[in-house]
């Protein structure tokens, strides 16, 4: 039995390691202004800088050394991790803040036309060393350990600004929920598999989801080595996609405040499939397990099993069945159904296009894309940054509809006959990327030129005749794109349009039985 001289001492043994420990804390406290081995002393503290610089939060002592020193040169994540959070910059590849499990990211916001926030690039997590991440299982993947949770400073980036006066508007702590990382981890092993068939240099963003293998450096540098293959590969990191980005800023601005943590809280948005589909098929093959039993069916049977009565005579119908199909009847394309509102299209970038063809393996049409933003174009020198590297490097489902009797002209609104034929995942190849960015190369010429027309499109090339795969001109009608567009020269431009030619869709179609 115990005696009461044992109690005692017990406690007062208590009593003076817990002091120990709250005195360790209270100098940590003191000497950081945060407990590094807790998240939620983390967040608390980097709340301080939102609204603010880094000129206007650190000690202005040591802001004029550094000054005079010339540094703060480094990237912005850094400079937030030495001179506010006040600890060293070093290689190790776990999380900043090792004793709480937590990285930090500097993430770029940019103002839209109508002052909205947007997100301005991809969030780069990691670099890739192909050599040793084909040793590496996800769950132990320095992708992983580092960036399960992030904080995430988001700042305003202004033209010219230097790095210490940019202004930070939200703080945020996010988790990779858990269905998230069920997609995330199926990226991860894409893109692994794809080292390991020797084929580093054919990485693309569109080969993936969420998760990507982005392009780093600048041109020009010296690309690396791959194990099994003696082609060099560029330098390429592990990155968030825009889109997936997008979907953190959307939830955050819904929060209306500007420090925000996810961290417990429930699964976000309404999705095309469940955890438990992804613990047993990728993505892409439970959406095409899904499609497989509709090929070789028309699109009237489609509408009697989905939707009986929808009238088939609307020229998005072949879009509308498509939708039914993809989502197991959840979203039909229209309205608050867009499947775009899916969760998995949203956080991919994932475009479904359909492919309406006559019956004697003609396309009715080319394909078009996207408006040309002109302000883009003239704001933004990066081929790699831009929104036409982001829409051709996508991950596209195709789904192709065949007419059985109609040779030419139109369908005259006889959709119901039309039968679906095939459908795949399709991503840009890399050769096919560089004539792309030859494509936004020269349309961005015209544009800095004020030179915003047909004229000088079609002359340079880019016509729907060009055997370049890519052309531009305008879609609808007359009265919606003349004049139509803001020139960032000044006044108003036509509204041109991305497209991609006949014969390109032509080759997809048939490169893909």
């Amino acid at each position: 039995m115990i005696k009461n001289e044992q109690i005692n001492a017990i406690i007062q043994y208590i009593h003076k390691s817990l002091y120990i420990c709250e005195q360790k804390i209270k100098s940590l406290m003191e000497n950081l202004g945060y407990d590094k081995t807790s998240i939620a002393s983390i967040f608390e503290y980097s709340k301080r800088l939102i609204g603010h610089s880094l000129n206007e939060v650190v000690d202005k002592s040591l802001f004029k050394e550094l000054k005079l020193q010339g540094q703060g040169k480094g990237g912005l994540g850094q400079m937030i991790e030495k001179y506010y959070f006040k600890y060293d910059i070093n290689n190790d590849p776990t999380p900043d803040f090792q004793e709480a499990g937590l990285e930090l990211k500097a993430t770029g916001l940019k103002k839209d036309k109508a002052g909205e926030l947007q997100i301005k690039e991809r969030l780069v997590c990691d670099m890739i060393d192909y050599c040793s991440v084909i040793n590496e299982q996800f769950e132990t993947s320095l992708f992983y350990l580092k960036c399960r949770i992030m904080l995430l400073i988001f700042y305003l980036y202004e033209k010219g600004v230097s790095k210490w006066d940019l202004r930070y508007i939200y703080t945020v702590i996010w988790q990779l929920p858990e269905k998230d990382l069920l997609i995330i981890r199926q990226d991860f092993d894409t893109i692994v598999n794809k080292i390991k068939k020797g084929k580093a240099h054919e990485l693309s963003e569109g080969d993936t989801d969420y998760l990507a293998a982005c392009r780093k450096g600048q041109k020009g540098e010296k690309e690396r080595k791959q194990p099994f293959s003696d082609i060099l590969a560029p330098r390429r990191a592990f990155s968030l996609k825009p889109a997936y980005m997008r979907t953190i800023l959307s939830y955050v601005k819904d929060q209306k405040r500007s420090d925000v943590s996810n961290i417990e809280i429930p699964s976000m948005g309404t999705g095309l499939v469940s955890e438990t589909d992804l613990k047993g098929d990728t993505l892409e093959g439970i959406i095409l397990k899904r499609i497989k039993p509709w090929i070789g069916k028309s699109v009237q049977d489609i509408i009697d099993y989905y939707q009986p009565g929808l009238m088939v005579n609307a020229k998005d119908i072949n879009y509308v069945v498509s939708c039914l199909i993809v989502s197991d009847g959840k979203y039909n394309g229209r309205g608050k159904q867009h499947i775009e509102r899916a969760d998995e299209f949203v956080k991919s970038g994932l475009r479904l296009k359909t492919i309406p063809v006559f019956s004697n393996n003609r396309l009715k049409e080319a394909m078009s894309y996207e408006n040309i933003d002109y302000e883009e174009l003239y704001n933004n020198d990066n081929w790699f940054d831009s929104t036409t590297y982001e829409l051709f490097s996508s991950r596209f489902l195709f789904l192709v509809f065949r007419h059985p009797n109609i040779q030419s002209g139109s369908f005259h609104f006889d959709y119901g006959p039309m039968i679906l034929e095939k459908a795949f995942f399709w991503t840009m190849p890399q050769n096919d990327l560089k004539i792309a960015e030859e494509y936004w190369q020269d349309i961005r010429k015209h544009v800095l030129r004020n030179e915003i027309g047909l004229d000088y499109f079609w002359k340079a090339g880019w016509s729907n005749k060009n055997g370049k795969h890519f052309h531009v001109r305008p879609k609808g009608t007359k009265n919606s794109y003349l004049g139509a567009a803001d020139n960032p020269n000044g006044g108003k431009a036509d509204k041109y349009c991305y497209w991609f030619n006949k014969e390109y869709v032509t080759n997809i179609i048939e490169s893909n039985k």
